[in-house]
């Protein structure tokens, strides 16, 4: 097993995460291979410090089948959800602060004008891909509720909001330059992870507003911000992070990864300067002018292009 475990190494697995016992890979290597991961380690630049455990087992990770983007859930009883306070009314739904088996959650109520037979199975079929608990920079859909005439998306509250939030409404949250630099590397992981899954995850437009903070300050990518088949086609709310192409092209047609690369890429604008892209503009006027007249964000002096 040398070979996997250098292999694993080479690629970014760290050797000082603990388990619930408090074991690091270090400590489940004997002899040689302990000694070549740990030189290998600290060639690599990894801290050896030991990293705590987390335990997140109550978001399905003793339980999920060996393909974890694709993992079935039975689904959760509306009559367990308890709401507690409403957090944003959105035109794709109400989001409520709650709890479900102790747990502290979000809830979001999706906006259905009618909620058919079709659009029941196809929300069926369609949020088990969004329960990605394998990777520490998404945030998965913990389960979802299909009571009619209610359609109720579930994940997990995250105390400080979004990156959105953090950055432009005042909540005292410090993000130097270091901090700012930390949540880009974060956001590249979760999404070089969500570009890596076959097929794509259809309908999910990389912002501000769909980056949600940790309470260590981790960025988590929220899969219950991605849109479901039957929601509002054709609509955009959020134009101004998104890519001329995609505001110009039917679904089908837009290359996705180079979309969400120029959405990063306006993250990083965002991170770099503290300000909201074309925040004296309406999203209709933004959609507009990005797709039809050339309107591109101004790259500040003493900002690299």
């Amino acid at each position: 097993y040398q070979a996997i475990a250098e292999d694993l190494v080479n690629n970014g697995a760290l050797v000082s995460i603990s388990n619930k016992y408090g074991e690091v890979p270090l400590d489940k290597c004997k002899g040689q291979i302990n000694q070549k991961l740990h030189e290998l380690a600290v060639q690599l630049g990894q801290d050896l410090k030991k990293i705590p455990f987390k335990d997140q087992s109550w978001l399905g990770t003793k339980t999920r089948s060996r393909d974890a983007t694709l993992s079935r859930h039975s689904g959760i009883n509306i009559n367990e959800l308890i709401f507690h306070s409403k957090l944003a009314n959105t035109p794709s739904g109400e989001s409520w602060r709650g709890t479900w088996q102790g747990n502290d959650i979000v809830a979001k109520i999706l906006s259905i004008r009618e909620l058919t037979a079709r659009i029941s199975r196809d929300f069926n079929e369609e949020y088990p891909r969004l329960r990605i608990f394998s990777h520490p920079n998404v945030l998965p859909v913990i389960g979802c509720s299909n009571s009619p005439p209610n359609l109720v998306v579930v994940n997990q509250f995250m105390p400080f909001g979004s990156l959105y939030t953090i950055l432009h409404e005042g909540t005292g949250i410090v993000v130097d330059t270091a901090q700012a630099l930390k949540f880009a590397i974060d956001i590249a992981r979760g999404m070089s992870f969500l570009h890596c899954l076959e097929p794509l995850i259809p309908r999910f437009y990389l912002n501000s507003k769909h980056i949600m903070i940790d309470e260590d300050l981790t960025v988590r990518i929220n899969m219950a911000d991605a849109k479901f088949s039957f929601q509002e086609k054709g609509k955009m709310y959020h134009p101004g992070w998104m890519a001329p192409e995609a505001l110009q092209k039917k679904q089908v047609d837009i290359n996705v990864k180079a979309a969400d690369m120029w959405s990063y890429a306006i993250l990083l604008w965002e991170l770099a300067t503290r300000d909201v892209p074309f925040s004296d503009l309406s999203a209709m006027e933004i959609g507009m002018k990005i797709a039809l007249e050339g309107l591109r964000i101004t790259i500040p002096p003493g900002i690299s292009q």
